[in-house]
């Protein structure tokens, strides 16, 4: 076993930005604390993360509402 492996690896809280430690001892990791975690969560939850499209969602199965040829 290399001599660093008992190192434990840092790294950027996703959140925070500040140094988290990468290792079991982390039980939040990737994040340093359990307040950056929720924090996270809370953005998935609410739907802040997002992947940008071109197209509206095709999700009406009776088409538009709105407009009155559908």
């Amino acid at each position: 076993m290399p001599a660093d492996a008992k190192t434990p690896k840092h790294v950027i809280c996703p959140t925070c930005g500040g140094e988290s430690v990468y290792a079991p001892s982390n039980r939040w990791r990737p994040f340093c604390s359990e307040r950056c975690r929720n924090i996270d969560l809370g953005a998935w939850a609410s739907e802040q993360f997002r992947v940008p499209t071109q197209n509206a969602p095709d999700d009406l199965e009776f088409g538009d509402p709105k407009r009155a040829d559908s």
